[in-house]
């Protein structure tokens, strides 16, 4: 959503404001997802989070679905300890006053091997890793959270991606390698060629397009 997101940002739009519309769209969906499929109770909800904005969506989705009973893990999935925009810091920092989420830190292969350890007693995972624009092979600790993602998905763990799969391209619905296939991918402000096109539309499964609030006027120029 960067593109979007910056030219929302020449209309006014804070990108803390787009952020929190954006996560909570995500978690209506994960908990609708987890009641569809008798998910609920199951096991932690696991949300794997990237250090940009996309990882940032996913930070507010892990409190929502906190306050709204669920027990969540936040994985900031990042060689640096911290996410690295603002808008996504503010949102990892909140988790901390949540007391149903666990925050942990995964840079790398040893620390996610022991978050995946038991990941098939997820109820849902959360793919809030990557956006767009990535292209060949995916570089650690990326590449391991993508995988960790596809055995969640072959032990029957539901997934719900954040705007594209990881890595979809929103543009071509090409895909990079690995790549997330997902049950639902909740996507923002319109539809996106890439989750319409080629693999991209078989990766992404059932596709929820939430509005956030950014003007029309934001797609031109």
């Amino acid at each position: 959503m960067a593109g979007i997101d910056r030219r929302a940002h020449a209309f006014g739009m804070p990108g803390e404001r787009l952020m929190e519309h954006a996560g909570t769209a995500v978690a209506a969906g994960a908990r609708a997802l987890a009641e569809a499929t008798g998910r609920v109770g199951k096991g932690p909800v696991l949300v794997m989070c990237g250090p940009g904005n996309n990882g940032g969506d996913g930070f507010v989705a892990a409190r929502r679905l906190a306050q709204a009973g669920f027990d969540v893990i936040a994985a900031l999935v990042s060689s640096s300890a911290r996410p690295s925009t603002p808008d996504a810091t503010r949102n990892w920092d909140r988790l901390a006053a949540e007391p149903r989420v666990t925050r942990v830190h995964t840079a790398v292969a040893r620390e996610l091997a022991i978050l995946g350890n038991d990941v098939d007693h997820a109820s849902i995972v959360i793919d809030a890793l990557l956006g767009t624009g990535v292209s060949g092979v995916l570089r650690e600790p990326i590449r391991g959270a993508v995988e960790l993602i596809g055995r969640a998905r072959k032990a029957g763990v539901p997934v719900v991606a954040v705007d594209t799969p990881s890595a979809v391209d929103l543009s071509s619905g090409d895909p990079s390698d690995p790549v997330v296939q997902a049950d639902l991918t909740v996507t923002f402000h319109r539809p996106k060629t890439g989750l319409r096109t080629g693999r991209g539309a078989a990766l992404a499964g059932k596709v929820l397009v939430a509005p956030i609030g950014i003007p029309a006027e934001a797609d031109r120029g």
